[in-house]
């Protein structure tokens, strides 16, 4: 059954528990050494943001341990749909307002904030940063200065899931090929169910998808690397056959796909109304937590042919970072070094479902993790997100247009490619040689 609705609010402001019996507010009476009657300072209030909505009850629950934790810190989450929040943060930060802690994105997402100012460096804040990774750590470090400037959260997996009882009811079988892939599509399709939750009305949700998909038709790694490098772009057959590879997903979409939203695309596949979502790690936890009787599962990106490996998109999702002109510095890295302990770490693998980048913690305690680490085996950078969101315009943005047009008929895949490649060679200097 659900347990809410999934139309989510542009902003939902949500107060974590009040840390006194009668509410946040009630001041505590004692006595003063002159024998007069003393008041106990009010608690102080940090703010906290998120761009993930469907998350706020597990913040909920690791705010309240924190205050308990910490009695004179008062934490007030609020939560941003994901597409409208880099613009309320930056309109924020840049007003010397907004959030004393904030998650943040990673690689070129959190150098622009950081290059403006706006983030506060942590190494002599949270000194728990130097045992994360070297990976974990990369996605929060600037490149341009080599200060780390937030606490990395989590790494992601793009893939495909599938509704297993659709599967069971139709005798289908995890499809290892793009072909068989296709062939599961058509089946449910026949049968009268909608094969593919996703819709096009959010670009990133179609950068995703080319992520989950892309990668066993580019060449993976062995392209990354060499585009990287400038030794190819994104004009190379390769690349623009794997574009174009995703038309093929086009008559397996919703009808009036172009006006799917990805809270749509969500719904469908909580209510059962879809056999696929072709998505990330980070949609597991929501997805059990709204349909306690969804039964689902994922499997890798379909390879081009039989026996090749199947490849994965892998990123560092993002990091709690702190704003630079936050008055409230202590309180703000008190709640950070929160953020970097098992407990956080643990909430991320356990209620969440995602991998934590939290030292020290076992990820394979949940089944779920276990399976996305295993898939890790073939692994390939998430390409535009990781290589080319540095400088504007980014690959991410030039992508995730360019897609659009594509699925809304308006653009081949080798206009796509010629898009992406001309936007990032306006900058990018292995393309301009």
């Amino acid at each position: 059954m659900l347990k809410r609705s999934h139309g989510i609010a542009a902003l939902i402001l949500l107060f974590s528990l009040p840390l006194f019996a009668g509410g946040a507010k009630e001041q505590k009476s004692e006595v003063s050494p002159k024998g007069s009657p003393a008041v106990s300072a009010a608690p102080v209030v940090i703010q906290f943001w998120t761009w993930r909505p469907e998350d706020v009850a597990v913040y909920n629950k690791l705010i309240g341990i924190f205050q308990q934790q910490n009695p004179g810190i008062q934490v007030v989450q609020t939560a941003h749909k994901n597409t409208e929040y880099n613009t309320i943060l930056s309109a924020a930060l840049s007003g010397k307002s907004g959030p004393d802690v904030f998650q943040s994105r990673a690689y070129g997402g959190l150098e622009t904030f950081a290059q403006s100012g706006y983030m506060e460096p942590l190494e002599n804040w949270v000194p728990e940063l130097k045992d994360f990774s070297e990976s974990a750590r990369r996605g929060a470090t600037s490149i341009k200065d080599g200060k780390i400037y937030g606490v990395p959260f989590a790494s992601q997996t793009l893939f495909v899931y599938y509704n297993k009882k659709m599967y069971q009811k139709l005798g289908l079988s995890v499809p290892a090929t793009w072909d068989k892939f296709l062939a599961n599509l058509e089946a449910m399709k026949k049968a009268g169910i909608q094969p593919l939750a996703n819709g096009a009305k959010d670009g990133w949700t179609l950068e995703v998808m080319m992520g989950a998909l892309s990668p066993n038709f580019y060449g993976a790694n062995d392209f990354f690397n060499k585009v990287i490098k400038g030794e190819t772009n994104f004009l190379d057959p390769k690349f623009v056959q794997a574009i174009d590879k995703l038309r093929d997903l086009i008559p397996y979409m919703p009808s009036m796909y172009m006006g799917v939203s990805y809270t749509d695309m969500q719904a469908a596949f909580i209510n059962e109304q879809a056999g696929h979502f072709i998505g990330g790690s980070f949609e597991a936890g929501y997805f059990s937590s709204q349909n306690s009787d969804l039964q689902y599962d994922f499997f890798p990106g379909p390879a081009a042919k039989e026996g090749d490996p199947n490849y994965v998109s892998t990123y560092a999702d993002g990091n709690f970072s702190m704003n630079a002109a936050s008055s409230r510095k202590a309180e703000a890295a008190k709640l950070l070094r929160f953020f970097a302990s098992k407990t956080t770490g643990e909430a991320f693998i356990k209620e969440l479902k995602q991998v934590s980048q939290v030292p020290g913690i076992d990820p394979t305690a949940n089944p779920f993790i276990a399976k996305v680490l295993s898939v890790q085996k073939y692994s390939t950078p998430y390409i535009f997100l990781v290589g080319f969101r540095y400088q504007q315009p980014t690959g991410s943005s030039l992508a995730q247009a360019a897609l659009q047009g594509m699925f809304a008929g308006k653009l081949t895949a080798a206009e796509v490619c010629k898009q992406i490649q001309e936007g990032i060679a306006t900058y990018y200097k292995p393309f301009q040689k």
